[in-house]
This record gives structure tokens, C-alpha cells and sequence, in this order.
């Protein structure tokens, strides 16, 4: 797996190398690192060769590699992720004042939206990634938990607990949904035969067959507060969310849905393009 960690606040810099670096040692190989400065007189500044040095610690790696560009950082991130081939990107996100994190917020969101590789968003103090919160809509030709299985599987432990969540949500349900549906249990969806019971069936028998042994929840509310409210309540490490998936109308929503998660979670977010 090849994997670019970019960063773009040298204070936060430690805490996005020590999350990246149980990624970096699941996938065997070595990372690079980028860097984007808005001016070349930067590139001498001493806290980023300090940086550098105490990255290849933090990472635990022989060598590493380095990039270095000169620009707007969402434009260089995204032109670096996609000339290189990279499998994932690995990226901070900055802890300041509520400006700044608007600011750094929208240069999230650019990235994300114009890479087709999966992102994590590094959020939060580092912890050990052991309980996986994986949100799948079942929109698209290929849901999130499809695309986790098919990409990212090779950097998890296999000793993780994943829990699978749907959230049943009036606004979000399609046609021919029944009141009583919106507000049943996963064993009911399941036993009914409903979309979302197959949804989480077919979930469930897909990681099982990966080595792993989910557990499907179900929320009933609005979808993003009920994202929130349970990778809270659950003490997730790491959330997972698909993006730019489904068309038209729905291809909006759920655009709308992962900026709004992007923004307001407190952990690290994987997003799979």
C-alpha cells in the first residue's frame, strides 16, 4: 500500500505521525511524507527539519520519503495524490481557533472531494485503532463497506471489533418505507426482509468472510446526529464513511452528509472514495 501523510501544521505534525504510524506498519512499506509551504523561504525553517527527523522515528521506518511543495495546500495535496498513485492519504487537521478550523475545514473538504483514493483524517488525541464504527448506506454500485473490505482491509490487525451502523431516517428514506420500519430493530429489519435487513445481512456475511465478526447497530433519527451521537456513546477510534457515491439527487445528499461528518467529528474519519 502506498501512503502519503501530508502535513500542514508543523505543531500538530507528532500527532498525525504517531496515528499514521500503526497504518504505516500494518502496510510494510515505506511512506512519504509531504509538506506544502505558501512561500519557498519556509522550506529552511528549523522546526520542519525537526519535524522530519522525528518522523522517521515516530513512523519506525529505515528511511522515508519526502516531498516538498510551493503553493495553495488543497491544490498541491490533491496534484500530489494523484500523480503519485497513492492507495491512501493520511492528513491532519489543525487544532485552533474557531476561524482557522473553518479554514482548515474547507481545505479538508476541497481534498477529499477531488482524490479517488480513501482519506483518513487524522482527529483527536492518537489511540490505537481496536473499535471501527463503519456507516454504509448501501447507495451506488458499490457500498463503503465493499470498498473498506476491497482496499483497506491489509491495514487492520484482524483483532478489531467493527460495528456496522445504518441510520433509519425519515428524510433519507425512499419510497415505500413504512412508518413502522423507520423506528424497528436490527433483528426485525433482518427477520422482515426489509431493504436496510438485507443491507446489514449481506454486511455482516462480507466481513465475517474478511476474518472479522461485526456487530450491526441501528439508529433511528436524523442520519448525522445519530453518526455522531453513537461514535461518541461507542468510544470509536476510527470512523468510516463513503463518499461520492450514488447519483443525482442522492449523490448530493450524501456529499452533504460526509462534509458535515468531516466537520464535526471528534475522531479520525476514513473516507473511501
Amino acid at each position: 500500500m502506498k501512503i502519503l501523510i501530508a502535513i500542514h501544521d508543523l505543531e500538530q505534525a507528532e500527532t498525525t505521525l504517531s496515528f499514521a504510524a500503526q497504518i504505516v506498519h500494518r502496510a510494510g512499506e515505506t511512506p512519504t511524507i509531504l509538506y506544502v509551504f505558501e512561500h519557498k523561504t519556509q522550506k529552511s525553517d528549523t522546526k520542519f527539519l525537526d519535524m522530519l527527523e522525528k518522523a522517521q522515528k515516530i513512523l519506525g521506518v529505515p528511511k522515508l520519503n519526502t516531498k516538498v511543495r510551493i503553493g495553495n495546500t488543497a491544490q498541491e495535496i490533491i496534484q500530489e495524490t494523484e500523480q503519485g498513485g497513492y492507495d491512501l492519504l493520511i492528513k491532519g487537521e489543525i487544532k485552533t481557533n474557531s476561524l482557522a478550523r473553518r479554514l482548515t475545514g474547507a481545505t479538508t473538504i476541497g481534498v477529499v472531494e477531488h482524490i479517488s483514493c480513501p482519506v483518513i483524517i487524522t482527529k483527536g488525541d492518537p489511540r490505537p485503532i481496536r473499535h471501527i464504527l463503519l456507516c454504509d448506506s448501501g447507495a451506488g454500485r458499490s457500498s463503503a463497506l465493499n470498498r473498506f473490505t476491497a482496499q483497506l482491509l491489509k491495514m487492520l490487525g484482524g483483532d478489531e471489533a467493527v460495528c456496522v451502523l445504518h441510520v433509519m431516517s425519515q428524510i433519507s428514506a425512499g419510497p415505500g418505507v413504512i412508518g413502522r420500519q423507520l423506528r424497528a430493530s436490527v433483528g426485525e429489519l433482518i427477520k422482515e426482509h426489509t431493504p436496510e435487513g438485507v443491507l446489514l445481512e449481506r454486511d455482516i456475511r462480507e466481513l465475517e468472510k474478511s476474518g472479522l465478526h461485526p456487530t450491526p447497530i441501528v439508529r433511528h433519527g436524523l442520519v448525522v446526529d445519530e453518526i455522531l451521537a453513537e461514535v461518541s456513546s461507542g468510544n470509536y477510534d476510527l470512523l468510516v464513511i463513503g463518499a461520492s457515491i450514488g447519483k443525482k439527487w442522492q449523490h448530493y445528499l450524501l456529499e452533504d452528509l460526509a462534509r458535515k461528518i468531516l466537520l464535526k467529528s471528534d475522531r479520525p474519519v476514513l473516507v473511501i472514495n
